[in-house]
Order: structure tokens, then C-alpha cells, then sequence
């Protein structure tokens, strides 16, 4: 289970771990099974775990006063998942994080994950890759949320995550890009004729 991070970590740092870095970082995470449909996070909860999905998938999503769900984000296998604000400001999240299969995950803590900066160089610099990289994403969805028509959007979608379409509902989908799933359908529908 560990191997996966090990890679990802050496993989976004371009350095090698040490024998001692990997029991460092063996000792920072815990391991965590999650079924389908089980919740990382509830609205109104602190998250107080930031996990590295090693199988399976999540979404992060809000619910509005109508009722309505808004998925802020999904997470795959290798991916990183948590409310950020409130992990590391240790505030009430207004986000839900959902298991979209059966997953497992190694989580850490924040305190732990400023311990584990300092005693590993090399996941620090990951963390500095991802960093950055988290900032590009957000950009661009900020972008394309307040830039791009809706068959700009999901064209976007199938060039940058095509993964997406294959492992999550086209609602799930529709919901992301902050389309309804009657215009997501016409959408495919017009793809399709092209």
C-alpha cells in the first residue's frame, strides 16, 4: 500500500527516497478502508485528515439550501483529498467527501504532515510540486467556470480528465461543471452528430 506513495512522492520530487525517509513516512501515515458510499467528511465537521487515495475515488461537494449537490472536485488513485481550509485552519468544513467505490487510503494529520516536511527533504519537495500544481488546477476552474461556454467546459473536461467520463455519472459530471444533465446531454448528443 505504501509503495504507491512512495512512488508518487519520488515521481513529483524527482529524487530518490531513503530507507530512512520511507520508515519516516510509513510511521506519519495511518491506513484507512472506506467502502462506497461511505463519508471521509460531513458538512459542519473539521477535517483533520488529509488522505493519498491508493484505490478507488471520491468527490468533495457541497449541498445548497435547495437541496441542490455542487462537486467542488473528484479525487482517483493518486490523488490527494480534503477540505484544505478546513485541515489546515482546523474550521468546520461546508463540504462532504464521499467514497465513490471502495477505496483505501493513507491519511495523516496536519501536525503530522508539518513533522513529516522536516524530517524528509524529499516530501517536502513534493509537497512544493503539488503546491503548485493544486494552484494551476484552480485557476483554470476558476477560468472556465466564469469564461467558457458549457460545450467549452466539458470539451476542456475530456482533455484534461478524460478518466472522469469513464469512472463517474454523467450527473456527477454535470454537477462538476456546473451544468444541468439535460444540457450535459445535449451536449454529448451534438458531440456525437460532429
Amino acid at each position: 500500500m505504501y509503495d504507491a506513495l512512495f512512488n508518487y512522492i519520488e515521481s513529483k520530487s524527482d529524487e530518490k527516497l531513503t530507507d530512512n525517509e520511507r520508515e519516516v513516512i510509513m510511521a506519519a501515515f495511518d491506513r484507512k478502508r472506506m467502502r462506497k458510499r461511505q463519508y471521509f467528511l460531513h458538512e459542519g465537521d473539521i477535517c483533520k485528515y488529509v488522505g493519498f487515495i491508493v484505490k478507488g475515488s471520491a468527490r468533495m461537494f457541497s449541498v445548497d439550501q435547495k437541496g441542490n449537490e455542487h462537486i467542488m472536485r473528484f479525487g482517483l488513485e493518486g490523488w490527494w483529498m480534503s477540505d484544505q481550509e478546513s485541515f489546515i485552519n482546523l474550521t468546520p468544513s461546508p463540504y462532504y467527501i464521499e467514497m465513490l467505490e471502495d477505496s483505501e487510503f493513507l491519511i495523516i494529520t496536519y501536525a503530522g504532515l508539518l513533522e513529516l516536511r522536516s524530517k524528509s527533504r524529499c516530501f517536502d519537495s513534493m509537497l512544493e510540486v503539488i503546491y503548485k500544481f493544486q494552484t494551476i488546477a484552480i485557476q483554470k476552474r476558476i477560468a472556465a467556470a466564469i469564461g467558457m461556454s458549457a460545450d467549452e467546459k466539458y470539451h476542456d473536461l475530456m482533455c484534461t480528465y478524460p478518466q472522469f467520463v469513464e469512472r463517474f455519472p454523467m450527473n456527477m459530471i454535470a454537477s462538476y461543471l456546473g451544468l444541468s444533465p439535460e444540457t450535459l446531454s445535449r451536449i454529448r448528443k451534438n458531440g456525437v452528430r460532429k
